[in-house]
């Protein structure tokens, strides 16, 4: 944005510099001292962005860019419509394991697998590089050691321990500096944040709640979704993350509010919160991912592979929505071309990716069981040794490879695939399974009963922690609106 006012503020000694941003929206600032400063940009008609402590090293460069939204844009404080009043609520939680899957148990692990998956793309925030926290830190070190009484100090101090992995260093620094200026916000929750990173939970939930109480933010909401969560009290997390979303519908908030409650088995409203998420972020890859999960959940594979093919094609080079393509294939018996299309998208942009081999050559040998003009086998075992060769402890590839010799009646071949896989993992019953069949194929129905034992001992061991993993996760109870409750058993 051209001609924006930025206003660049050292805190020791105070000196207030100004740039105008030129064409193309850029500024610089140059021959600045080392120390703290402020850096703040307005402009008529939107919103100021200010990033209140910037550490500077003597002759040290570092880019920054300022966002600016529109004064009245949803972004900027004010909650949507949509947000106000969503179309659903959640009532309780029940356990998961009492309600039962719908559909095979591959299809139901498949769809628990893709919900965690989803959690699990949540942004985290990224430290310094290195070689400049270490420069920072010793310069702040040493800063500390001339004024241990300093506020700014030790708030930065901390502020750099955690953002680089050391919380339990950092929460020292955030308490000394409260000693010194105990009504100063971003310090009380930079430390509840830090002892969230430390794993000090009912610690990081009691500050945050001591805050909120004053500070009624989108962030504190939102790290106490995450506390909840983590001390296990799903419904005041996921009610949390509403209220994070509601102050705040930003991209973050709203992903994982959805991600919440499709990871505990609430795919409509989910599917409600993805959809109005992609239309305020249409750009955003992992809001798609979260709408096919959602799609997937509920059962509507189609609309679940559209979603995530969409994802794909705003960044081709992010592996991501890819590997969930792939998870999806293998839970359905029927072939998708589209997904195949966009695999073989994925083996031609990371050649030496083995998932992207793997993936690839399980959509082809499912098409080549339909459609006579599919890959031949060949390419499928060349696609399959390839993803072997990049990762040796591919158990799912020696399985496939092994899959595709069976189907051609080679059973020594196949017995020996599904070994070298079983010697990968143990514990992989469907390795063991498909072992079984190619000794009773190859006519030794001695080693086919022995691997059949094994594979219903694996099953029951899989059942049974497959039932302890389903009740650590609760399952949302919810209302949907002009439809009766739902009853909690």
């Amino acid at each position: 944005m051209a001609n924006a006012a930025v206003h660049l503020e050292s805190k020791d000694p105070v000196q207030i510099r100004m740039a105008r941003t030129d064409a193309q929206g850029k500024y610089s600032f140059t021959a600045l001292r080392g120390g703290v400063y402020v850096l703040r940009t307005e402009m008529a008609g939107y919103s100021d962005a200010e990033i209140p402590s910037l550490f500077f090293a003597p002759k040290e460069a570092k880019n920054f860019d300022l966002v600016l939204l529109p004064a009245k844009s949803p972004a900027a404080g004010q909650a949507s419509e949509f947000f106000d009043q969503p179309r659903f609520a959640v009532a309780g939680v029940t356990d998961t394991t009492s309600l039962g899957g719908h559909g095979s148990d591959t299809m139901v692990r498949t769809r628990e697998t893709l919900a965690k998956e989803t959690v699990s793309l949540s942004e985290s925030t990224p430290g310094a590089e290195p070689a400049a926290a270490s420069e920072q830190e010793k310069w702040l070190r040493a800063s500390l050691e001339r004024a241990p009484y300093s506020f700014e100090a030790n708030h930065l101090l901390g502020k750099l321990l955690d953002n680089n992995g050391k919380a339990r260093e950092a929460i020292p620094y955030f308490e000394r500096a409260g000693e010194l200026k105990a009504s100063d916000y971003e310090n009380s929750y930079d430390l509840a944040l830090a002892n969230a990173h430390a794993g000090n939970y009912g610690r990081a939930r009691d500050q945050g709640l001591a805050l909120v109480a004053h500070n009624d933010s989108a962030e504190l909401h939102h790290l106490l979704g995450d506390m909840q969560e983590k001390l296990g009290d799903s419904l005041e997390a996921v009610r949390e993350y509403q209220r994070a979303a509601d102050l705040d519908p930003r991209e973050p908030y709203v992903f994982d509010w959805g991600s919440e409650l499709l990871l505990h088995h609430a795919p409509e409203p989910a599917l409600e919160v993805f959809t109005r998420g992609n239309h305020l972020y249409p750009h955003s890859a992992r809001m798609l991912i979260g709408l096919g999960a959602a799609w997937f959940a509920r059962g509507s594979y189609d609309q679940a592979v559209m979603r995530v093919s969409e994802a794909s094609d705003l960044n081709p080079n992010d592996p991501a929505p890819y590997l969930f393509m792939g998870k999806m294939q293998s839970a359905e018996s029927a072939p998708s071309e589209k997904i195949v299309e966009k695999l073989q998208r994925f083996v031609a942009q990371q050649p030496d990716n083995a998932e992207a081999n793997y993936y690839y050559a399980v959509g082809l040998w499912k098409l080549r069981k339909v459609s006579p003009d599919a890959a031949g086998a060949p390419q499928i075992e060349s696609l399959l040794n390839h993803a072997i060769r990049l990762d040796p402890n591919f158990a799912a590839a020696y399985v496939q490879l092994g899959i595709v010799h069976a189907d051609e009646k080679d059973y020594p071949k196949a017995i020996s695939e599904y070994q070298q896989a079983i010697q990968v993992d143990t514990k992989m019953e469907e390795a063991h399974y498909r072992l079984a069949q190619a000794y009773r194929q190859a006519g030794d129905a001695a080693k086919a009963a022995a691997e059949l034992r094994v594979y219903d001992q694996i099953a029951r061991e899989l059942a049974q922690e497959t039932e302890r993993e389903r009740h650590e996760i609760r399952q949302f109870v919810y209302v949907l609106r002009d439809q009766p409750p739902a009853q909690i058993p």
